[in-house]
C-alpha cells in the first residue's frame, strides 16, 4: 500500500488542486468544492481559459497551467482527471513536485506504467490514490456488512452483466472511449472489479474471451454528429475470474447489446445478494435467503458521489493512515483487466502477478460533508 505520509506537519483542511477541466471536472468540483474537509485552491489545464471558466464556476481562486499549479507549495493533494494515456505522466509530475495524487480510472494502461507511478509516490513518501470511488458509497458498503454478517452465508460466486449499445449516441466526443486505455472493459470494468475484490477479495486467475462487432461507429449527437470514428479495442469481453479465497465470478462487459443490463449478483451457501449499481453511490440491497422471501436492504452511509475518495484520502494523510481507494488497489485492478485482455487474446488463462489486502468497510456514519479537520 502507498506509504502513508505523515499529516502531522500539517493541520486543518487539506489543500486540493484539480489538473483536467473536462466534463468530469464539474462533478467533481461540485463535491470537493462542497467538503469543509477539502479547500480547493486551482484549477489547470492545457486550455488554461476552461480552467479559468471552470475555476470561476465553482468559486476556486485560481487557474491556470499545469506548471503553476505544481510550483504551489501550499497544495497537497493533485486530482488528475486528464485522459488515460497520460495518467501515469502527469501523475508522475505531480509526486516529482512533492504532492499527492488522487488519479481517475485506470491507473494506467499497463502494470509497468501503474506500478512506476506506485514505486515513485512511495519512494518520496507519498500517496498514489486511485478512482473508482464508489464503493465507498452506501450502496456498496451496505452490502459488505451483509455479505459480512453471513446472512447469505459464506461467498461462493459473482454475476457481472454489463450490457449496452455503446456511449457514441448520446456522447458528444465519444471516440476516444473505443481506443487504448477505454472499451467497456477499461472504462466501466474498473467499477465491477473494484466491487468483486471489495466483496470477494484479491483475483488470482482469469479466463476471457474478446470481439468487435462494428470496427468503425459513428458519433449521434453534439457537434460531431455523423463522423464516423475507428474502434481500436474489443468492444465484447466474457471473462471468468476465479479468486484466491475460493469463490468465482462470471462477467460480460459489452458495448455490442441492444439489450441494456448492468448487473452484480453474490451468491452464498444460503442465498444471494443483489448489489446495486457499482457505478453508483446509493441504492438497495436486494437480500435473497432460500429460507425467506426478498428482503430489501436500505443503504446506509455516504451518497455523495465522485470525489468522496478524494475526501477519504486526505483524511487518510492528516490521520497517518492508509486510505481505502489506495494505489495499490487499483493496480491490483488493473492487473485484472490487462490479464483478461491477455487472457482473450492468448485464448488461455493469466494468473495475475498482483494481489491486495482489502481495506475495513467504513464505519456506517463516515460522513464527508462533516468537518473532521480543524487547524
Amino acid at each position: 500500500m502507498s506509504a502513508p505520509a505523515s499529516g502531522a506537519a500539517r493541520t486543518g483542511p487539506v489543500v486540493v488542486g484539480l489538473i483536467g477541466a473536462g466534463t468530469i471536472s464539474r462533478q467533481y468540483l461540485g463535491n470537493l468544492t462542497a467538503f469543509p474537509d477539502l479547500d480547493v485552491r486551482w484549477v489547470a489545464d492545457l486550455d488554461v481559459e476552461r480552467a479559468a471558466e471552470r475555476a470561476a464556476e465553482f468559486d476556486v481562486p485560481r487557474s491556470g497551467t499545469v506548471a503553476e499549479l505544481l510550483a504551489d507549495d501550499e497544495v497537497e493533494v493533485v486530482v488528475n482527471l486528464t485522459i488515460p494515456a497520460v495518467h501515469v505522466e502527469v501523475g508522475l509530475q505531480i509526486v516529482a513536485a512533492g504532492k499527492h495524487v488522487w488519479g481517475e480510472k485506470p491507473l494506467a494502461l499497463d502494470l509497468e506504467g501503474g506500478r512506476r507511478l506506485l514505486e515513485a509516490a512511495r519512494a518520496a513518501g507519498l500517496r498514489a490514490a486511485s478512482a473508482p470511488d464508489t464503493f465507498l458509497g452506501a450502496g456498496l458498503q451496505t452490502t459488505r456488512r451483509v455479505l459480512e454478517s453471513g446472512r447469505v452465508g459464506a461467498p461462493l460466486s459473482a454475476l457481472v452483466l454489463f450490457q449496452g449499445p455503446g456511449p457514441e449516441s448520446w456522447h458528444p466526443d465519444p471516440a476516444f472511449l473505443f481506443a487504448e486505455g477505454a472499451g467497456p472493459l477499461f472504462d466501466i470494468g474498473p467499477y465491477y472489479l473494484t466491487a468483486l475484490v471489495q466483496l470477494l477479495g484479491p483475483i488470482k486467475r482469469v479466463s476471457a474471451t474478446s470481439s468487435v462487432a462494428r470496427p468503425v461507429r459513428t458519433i449521434g449527437s453534439g457537434p460531431k454528429a455523423g463522423q464516423q470514428f475507428d474502434v481500436t479495442v474489443a468492444t465484447h469481453v466474457s471473462a471468468l475470474y476465479e479468486f484466491a479465497g475460493g469463490a468465482s465470478a462470471v462477467a460480460v462487459f459489452s458495448f455490442d447489446s441492444a439489450v441494456k443490463r448492468t448487473q452484480l449478483e453474490v451468491a452464498g451457501s444460503e442465498g444471494t445478494l443483489v448489489v446495486p449499481d457499482p457505478n453508483t453511490f446509493d441504492g438497495e440491497v436486494g437480500v435473497h435467503r432460500l429460507d425467506e422471501d426478498l428482503v430489501a436492504e436500505p443503504a446506509v452511509g455516504a451518497t455523495t458521489t465522485r470525489g468522496t475518495g478524494v475526501l477519504e484520502l486526505a483524511r487518510a494523510i492528516r490521520a497517518g493512515v492508509p486510505e481505502r481507494a489506495s494505489g495499490d488497489l487499483a493496480l491490483h485492478v488493473l492487473d485484472a483487466m490487462v490479464s483478461t485482455t491477455r487472457a482473450a487474446t492468448d485464448g488461455a488463462p493469466v494468473e495475475l502477478t498482483t494481489t491486495v489486502d482489502v481495506a475495513p468497510a467504513l464505519p456506517e456514519d463516515f460522513d464527508p460533508t462533516a468537518r473532521t479537520l480543524t487547524p
